[in-house]
């Protein structure tokens, strides 16, 4: 894919709204901007927020937790070139919302719904507009199953499921970053918290992204 003169497109949560990073300059998809010559970007990255509709305990205690990319993926701006889906950590993180066992799209209050209905939206609304997807990353503990009995490797096996099934290429973050939180040197070279990345680990998103995408 010629990324070159690109306008682009980013939905997703706290990592892609830039939380962790010294300056929104550090930010994965500036650096990605800066490295593909792209000609502008769309951030629409807001904290907090999962691919399900949280059905059982809305209003949630912060109401940006309910700006959900179910809804939020019918309306980005059209003109663009690209769009690049980023989430799934807090679906796995708040546990709030049934995992599913691969609900169609109609079923927006699971996770898995909502991973396909997010897929064929953005198919829908934004004809001829090429997406990709990627995985959560390793956080702290991530192994651990959380309160829907999935650990965050289930959330990412998921997408990339879905990906295949929805002929949408899938960029697997989740094993193929090489930042493991759970290693304590990676926690401190690439995280501030175990979860959200700092400029340093916004550069290996970037790198990765960049090197993914131009393979397409």
């Amino acid at each position: 894919m010629e990324l070159k003169d690109k306008k682009v497109s980013f939905l997703g949560d706290s990592i892609t709204e830039g939380w962790g990073t010294s300056d929104y300059f550090y930010r994965y998809d500036n650096v990605l901007m800066r490295r593909a010559e792209l000609e502008k970007i769309y951030n629409y990255g807001i904290g907090g927020t999962c691919f399900a509709y949280h059905s059982g305990s809305r209003p949630s205690d912060d109401p940006k937790f309910d700006l959900y990319f179910c809804g939020r993926a019918l309306v980005m701006n059209p003109d663009t070139d690209l769009i690049v889906v980023f989430g799934g950590t807090n679906d796995y993180g708040h546990g709030k919302d049934p995992f599913g066992e691969g609900e169609g799209e109609s079923h927006i209050d699971t996770f898995t719904g909502a991973v396909n209905y997010v897929m064929k939206a953005v198919r829908g609304v934004y004809p001829g507009v090429p997406c990709v997807f990627m995985t959560p990353m390793k956080r702290f503990c991530g192994g651990l199953k959380n309160t829907a009995g999935r650990t965050l490797e289930d959330y990412a096996d998921y997408i990339v499921k879905a990906g295949k099934k929805n002929n949408i290429p899938v960029l697997d973050l989740y094993h193929e970053l090489g930042i493991d939180p759970d290693i304590k040197e990676d926690f401190e070279k690439y995280t501030i918290d175990g979860l959200h990345p700092n400029d340093a680990g916004h550069a290996v998103i970037a790198e990765k992204l960049y090197e993914f995408l131009v393979t397409l």
